[in-house]
């Protein structure tokens, strides 16, 4: 971790609210493992001028992100108002705030040594999986649109710092039924950039990310993450016996791949929604049944000599077969049936995953199960909630793919070393709080 200073002058009564917020500042400083991109960049200064030393610099940015600036002319005010601040970043009493112009080339430098970032992310990852046994047990999926607010693309012009040439135009669409049964949809549309991001839903932590253009499909990223996963993380994500269990998922990345990757590959069972891709009210035959139809949510029906439909039971997941069982409603639940005591299926029926695995999962997607597990998808829209409204993205001025993916790097490092640090001090029930030290 850089260096700071830890002591902290005398304060009124009026300043409690700011010495918590310095506390809070210095214990996550405290367990930021950011020491090899401090060696790093002072090796590279050498022996030029250190009027502003590195270690200063990369604390002051990270206080930047933790108090929530909106700019470097923000966090330089703070500093300028703020001698406790100073001290606790590490610059010398005396010593004037860095221009602007210093923070710009900084800055700048973070922007090329971004890899260094990620990988102090990766270490935080590390670092909350030996602190915390079942983190990364459960997680989740989602992409965040981040609007670019800068002029639009124009291929007629240069860089100038005005314009974001990186960013494209996503699209992302909203369908549902009215409480009046009638279909509405909505589409949104941005100019920016996704961050798409996978978090343990438990704890409501990011375990890995990537910063895209809007216009990348979740689903290209979805496998892309998975896999970087799996590397970067193998005992969250392995073949044997990772710590994972399930994944949950919006319908942007329901694919028939992903999910038998999930399964098949990592033992992790896919809580994915499905789109609807078939006719309306359309059903298919169970493969070897011929009185016997699915949907695609995977509701599966019976018919009886009669041509009267009804629906099946479910009867759990045989994982040595990898099969769902489906069960006789009228042997299951007492439901009449003429056709009790000699219908070819009275015993039940396995279905097994390859009859369709977009329709058919380990857990069953008519089940009160799947719908408990896929309600902890939630968990990844308060983190995005939280890049918006604490970290600033709401309201940015930040141009360029590159500074996009350094700015996004260093508010999930600051989320994950405050969580880090509350885990270590034994105050895990206060993990997902960022404003109360």
């Amino acid at each position: 971790m850089a260096k700071i200073v830890t002591q902290i002058g005398w304060f009124g009564q009026d300043d409690i609210e700011s010495l918590q917020d310095l506390e809070r500042l210095r214990l996550m400083l405290e367990y930021m493992p950011d020491s090899v991109l401090i060696k790093h960049l002072n090796r590279e200064r050498g022996n030029g001028r250190n009027d502003n030393p590195v270690d200063a610099m990369w604390n002051s940015i990270l206080a930047g992100v933790l108090y929530q600036h909106s700019s470097i002319e923000e966090l330089r005010r703070d500093l300028a108002r703020n001698k406790d601040l100073r001290r606790i970043c590490g610059f010398d009493d005396g010593q004037p705030v860095p221009s602007k112009d210093a923070y710009s080339r900084f800055l700048k430098l973070l922007i090329m040594k971004r890899e260094y970032i990620h990988n102090i992310f990766n270490l935080l990852v590390e670092a909350l999986k030996e602190a915390i046994p079942d983190f990364g047990k459960t997680i989740a999926m989602d992409s965040k649109a981040i609007a670019s607010h800068a002029n639009k693309e124009n291929v007629n012009r240069k860089k100038d710092g005005r314009r974001d040439l990186d960013a494209d135009r996503g699209y992302k669409t909203y369908k549902g039924i009215d409480k009046d049964g009638n279909a509405w949809e909505k589409v949104k549309s941005w100019y920016g950039y996704k961050i798409h991001l996978i978090v343990d839903a438990k704890y409501e932590l990011p375990v890995d990310f990537m910063v895209t253009k809007a216009s990348k499909p979740d689903i290209l990223t979805g496998h892309k993450l998975v896999d970087d996963l799996s590397k970067k993380h193998p005992d969250i994500l392995n073949k044997k016996n990772g710590r994972c269990h399930e994944m949950s998922a919006d319908k942007g990345y329901d694919d028939g791949k992903l999910i038998k990757k999930l399964y098949d590959e990592f033992h992790v069972k896919p809580i994915i929604d499905i789109r609807n891709m078939w006719k309306d009210d359309e059903t298919k035959q169970l493969t070897g049944k011929e009185n016997i139809v699915y949907d695609y949510k995977g509701n599966t029906y019976c018919y009886d000599s009669h041509g009267t439909r009804r629906l099946m039971v479910n009867g759990g997941f045989d994982s040595s077969r990898n099969t769902q069982r489906k069960l006789c409603p009228a042997m299951a639940k007492g439901v009449p049936c003429g056709d009790c005591g000699h219908c070819p299926v009275g015993s039940g029926v396995r279905i097994g995953l390859d009859e369709d695995r977009r329709v058919f999962t380990p857990i069953d997607r008519t089940s009160y199960k799947w719908e408990k597990c896929y309600a902890k998808r939630t968990s990844v829209e308060r983190v995005n909630s939280r890049v918006d409204c604490l970290y600033g993205f709401e309201k940015h001025f930040i141009r360029g793919q590159e500074k996009m993916d350094t700015r996004c790097s260093i508010a999930l490092v600051v989320m994950l070393a405050l969580a880090y640090a509350r885990a270590k001090e034994n105050r895990i029930e206060d993990m997902r709080r960022f404003t109360v030290a």
